[in-house]
């Protein structure tokens, strides 16, 4: 914002310069004063008050003058301060949704929330109250050295000396505070994230009977952040007013060599009596530098915390080229994917194919790679090795990384066991699938997750608001607002990651059937793949692939792996020749 900013900075500079210009009217006045001009007699005896009445009304003039351009300045740094934290607010959250989900899993969301809002806070606060004063302070040396070496040299100089000097403590001091700041910024991201883990896990706390652990465990959080903080501002408190005592030598300075000059002839006492409120008017202006001064170096610490996030490179880019029209079906080839982070190997040489229509389940025990060989799918996850395509055997094959993701996601949707739904209306959730879909269309989405019911019991429908996360809605019912979402989307392929788990046997059939029936957007049968867990679920496919260590080792359907494969039948729970 270099125009607002541009306008501000003249601003203080007319304020500046008429504070100096009130102070040398002071000193003006003193002196005409102690000479007797300022009141003389006229030749009828009379007074001639017109000297006082000019100096007065000038006076008058340049305080109101100054006090309005101050007042404006005053109101366009909160203006530059609100626009400047919008817009550091709005590049982190671009930034966060470019960022891809190996990140996300690497730094939490009490992270994340903290260079939102306490780092944006304290980068705002540096870049508006310390520029200012920082501006206004080095504005106000100029004036002072200006104004008092007007008067003599030797006032200047000193006034000068001491006061680069007392700004010199102060900048050897910045970066302790800095590096104090980093440990309060790192125990505050931990508040934040016991706090957020709190909240949204309040329901696995009340089952357990956790609130006196986790009001513990925060606590003990708290505390740290408290511990860190008042060392940090105890080293600030301690050290600030070092360098105020040396800029308030210039006072002694100029009252010592200002005596010497006035009673040598060099300097009148007007002009000292001014000189002093100079040097007092000094003093407040670097004072309020010390004030501000833990700000800057939270400021810095917090500026750095925020860098890091937007200048992370994200690590998933969107190819050029677009989606062959057609059914599409999906091969992994030699897949490899490590733990973000970490050299631990998640998938290993994975090979995997699922032909354009076909329901084909994916078993495995747990962390086995089930889930993210689904986050593969849409590229919220990137191979570390080998290739992830789309396509068929017969229209050819397209590698993920040459697709474009907007188009790519439309086609792979993927449904978590975790469903998440926004606190906003139900039409709203479901419409984030298709924001021009139909009343007719929401409906027939809803009947196809058999959420029907779900629909007739809450109270004001589609219009209905659920909460946060869907709070007001059971495990079941989620999961059936979510899978109408996906239908609404029309994908041509559905991933669903355990995505039936809460729902009876009876309506995760009908749900499956249902699926069986949909078209894509071009038409075509959708093409399914079930991270299952339950046997009802797995009776549902056309195929099973079973994943173990990385890899897929056994695939066929459910009859032909519970008589040829033992670790199926173990995994699944089923006897040999049931």
């Amino acid at each position: 914002m270099p125009y607002k900013f541009s306008i501000t900075a003249l601003l203080f500079v007319l304020v500046n310069v008429g504070m100096a210009w009130q102070l040398w009217l002071v000193g003006k006045i003193i002196h005409d004063v102690q000479t007797g001009k300022m009141i003389s007699r006229a030749a009828d005896g009379s007074l001639d008050l017109s000297l006082a009445k000019y100096w007065l009304v000038l006076m008058v003039v340049v305080a109101i003058g100054r006090s309005v351009v101050q007042y404006l300045g005053g109101v366009m740094s909160l203006i530059i301060g609100q626009q400047l934290l919008y817009i550091l607010r709005e590049r982190i959250m671009l930034q966060v949704q470019r960022l891809d989900l190996a990140y996300h899993w690497q730094h939490g969301m009490g992270e994340i929330v903290t260079r939102t809002t306490r780092d944006a806070d304290k980068v705002r606060d540096a870049l508006i109250n310390f520029w200012r004063q920082v501006f206004e302070a080095s504005l106000w040396v100029l004036v002072s050295v200006g104004l008092l070496s007007w008067y003599h040299s030797w006032l200047g100089l000193g006034t000068l000396f001491f006061t680069l000097s007392g700004i010199s403590i102060f900048v050897l001091q910045t970066n302790k505070l800095v590096e104090l700041d980093r440990v309060v910024g790192s125990a505050y991201d931990k508040v934040n994230q016991e706090l957020s883990e709190g909240v949204n896990g309040v329901r696995v706390i009340k089952s357990f009977g956790l609130e006196q652990q986790r009001i513990a465990v925060f606590t003990t959080s708290v505390q740290d952040f408290i511990d860190h903080a008042r060392t940090a501002l105890a080293f600030a408190s301690s050290r600030i007013p070092l360098p105020q005592i040396v800029v308030a030598m210039s006072h002694v300075w100029i009252l010592v060599i200002g005596a010497l000059l006035v009673q040598q002839g060099h300097l009148n006492v007007g002009e000292l009596v001014s000189s002093l409120l100079v040097a007092n008017t000094l003093v407040f202006r670097i004072e309020g530098i010390g004030r501000v001064m833990q700000v800057f170096a939270d400021a810095r610490s917090s500026a750095a915390r925020i860098w890091e996030l937007l200048d992370e490179d994200p690590k998933i880019f969107s190819g050029e080229k677009t989606i062959a029209e057609g059914a599409l079906g999906l091969r992994l080839s030699k897949v490899s994917v490590k733990t973000p982070g970490s050299d631990n190997t998640i998938l290993h040489d994975c090979d995997f194919e699922v032909s354009p229509g076909e329901v084909v389940a994916i078993v495995g025990t747990t962390g086995s790679g089930k889930s993210t060989l689904a986050g593969l799918l849409p590229r919220l996850l990137d191979v570390d090795g080998g290739k992830v395509l789309i396509g068929s055997a017969w229209a050819g094959w397209q590698n993920l990384k040459d697709l474009k993701l907007d188009t790519l996601r439309k086609k792979v949707h993927v449904v978590p066991q975790e469903t998440f739904l926004f606190s906003d209306t139900l039409e709203a959730n479901l419409k984030l699938a298709q924001p021009s879909a139909s009343h007719e269309d929401l409906l027939e989405a809803i009947e196809l997750a058999s959420a029907t019911e779900v629909l007739e019991k809450i109270s004001d429908g589609l219009q209905t608001k659920i909460g946060d996360r869907g709070i007001t809605l059971s495990g079941g019912q989620r999961q059936r607002i979510s899978l109408a979402r996906a239908f609404l989307a029309k994908p041509s392929i559905l991933v669903l990651d355990d995505a039936t788990s809460a729902l009876d046997a009876i309506t995760e059939r009908r749900v499956l059937e249902n699926i069986r029936k949909l078209r894509s957007t071009v038409g075509q049968q959708i093409t399914v793949v079930l991270i299952a867990s339950k046997l009802s679920t797995i009776l549902l496919a056309d195929r099973v692939a079973m994943l173990h260590q990385g890899k897929i080792v056994a695939e066929g359907t459910h009859d032909n792996l519970v008589a040829n494969n033992a670790e199926y039948r173990d995994l699944v729970g089923v006897e040999h020749g049931k």
